[in-house]
This record gives structure tokens, C-alpha cells and sequence, in this order.
């Protein structure tokens, strides 16, 4: 599946859900549910910048397309850097440096979180794009 594709299938997800304690509730699970990052990667190399918690990104690339694992100490934090993972994991990285991420906003995910939150979830995005940056000088 192409990025745009998995982020309008995430839009489709939240759409279902009637009010925010559910769509909470749904990243939650979704948190829950994310392969957890090799305790190797739980260094301040990983760590991501702006956000209120703690939360390590880790990056390989396998076959021309990153593969990203992630943890946090929160749990909704844990469930957005799930969503992200999955829309941007498995993808190559000129797709993801390329990717537009207007499906936070469709989800409305910005607006629902506090505003240290709502920084570090574009904290995660930019440290996603950055690894995609640094993957794609290497593929050239």
C-alpha cells in the first residue's frame, strides 16, 4: 500500500468513532499493539526532541524502504508514534521525505491534544522525515 492510501484507510478508522474519548481510546489499543523497539535503541540518540514525553524512534533500512519501531513512557504518545509508524513504516524514503501529512489534521488529532502534545507529534513527524533524509543520501 502506498502512504496516502494507509493514511486515508487511518482517516476511515477515526471516522467510525463518535467522540474523542473513543478515538482515544482506539490509539490506546493501537499503542498497545505496536512492536516494541529493541531496549539497544532506547538511547538519547533515539530520543525524540519536543516532546513532552519520552519517546525513541529507531530506523533500518531493508530493501530500499525504512522500517521504523518506536516506544514511549505514555501512552497516548505511544499511540500516535503508532500511527505514524504505520503510515510511514515499510515505505521508501523519497515517498516519505515526499509525503504530505494533512491526515493528522483530517482525524483531527492536532486540535484533540494539548499543546506540548500537538509539538511533539510534529517533533515525530520531522524526526521520521529526517531519518528518511538521511536513508535516501545513502541510496543515491
Amino acid at each position: 500500500m502506498t502512504i496516502k492510501e494507509i493514511q486515508e484507510e487511518i482517516v476511515d478508522e477515526f471516522s467510525m468513532f463518535d467522540d474523542w474519548m473513543q478515538r482515544y481510546e482506539y490509539m490506546i489499543d493501537l499503542g498497545k499493539s505496536l512492536p516494541l523497539i529493541d531496549e539497544q535503541y532506547k538511547t538519547d540518540d533515539n530520543i525524540i526532541k519536543g516532546c513532552q514525553s519520552k519517546v525513541w524512534v529507531h530506523a533500518d533500512l531493508e530493501e530500499d524502504k525504512l522500517s521504523f519501531t518506536a516506544d514511549s513512557d505514555a501512552i497516548i504518545t505511544k499511540g500516535i508514534i503508532a500511527i505514524l509508524i504505520r503510515a510511514f513504516s515499510g515505505q521508501h524514503p523519497k515517498d516519505i521525505i515526499d509525503a504530505d501529512t494533512s491526515f493528522i489534521d483530517e482525524i483531527g488529532l492536532k486540535e484533540h491534544l494539548s499543546p506540548t502534545r500537538a509539538n511533539g507529534l510534529v517533533s515525530m513527524i520531522k524526526q521520521i522525515k529526517m531519518y528518511a533524509i538521511a536513508y535516501q543520501t545513502q541510496l543515491k
